[in-house]
């Protein structure tokens, strides 16, 4: 007797074209090729979520850098100065504090740094 997948087949293709909505033309419609793409989109997921962690490090050390020369100073002997004084601030935050508080980082930027 022949089985018909029924049901399950059905729930399983499902599942997928929901994953490839908002996918362009025949990516969100046709089966076969939302696999493809949905598989696809998942690599580059997966992927990102590690890029997101390094063009966020990079932006923290722009910004850092920015407010170190108006200080005076650059990036690189604002970090070695830091670390000599152990002082542990991570970029993230000194980051936020060169764009929020610049009064709060000058000061900071003066105790590390022999003048």
């Amino acid at each position: 007797m022949r089985v018909k997948r029924g049901f399950k087949a059905r729930r399983r293709r499902k599942k997928l074209l929901k994953r490839a909505s908002g996918f362009y033309s025949a990516n969100s419609r046709a089966y076969s090729i939302a696999a493809e793409k949905a598989d696809r989109a998942m690599v580059y997921e997966y992927r990102d979520r590690r890029v997101k962690k390094r063009e966020f490090r990079k932006l923290w050390t722009q910004r850092i850098n920015a407010a170190a020369r108006l200080n005076g100073t650059t990036y690189s002997r604002l970090i070695g100065a830091l670390k000599k004084s152990n002082v542990e601030i991570d970029r993230k935050v000194l980051s936020d504090m060169a764009i929020k508080d610049k009064a709060g980082f000058t000061a900071l930027v003066q105790k590390v740094l022999p003048q």
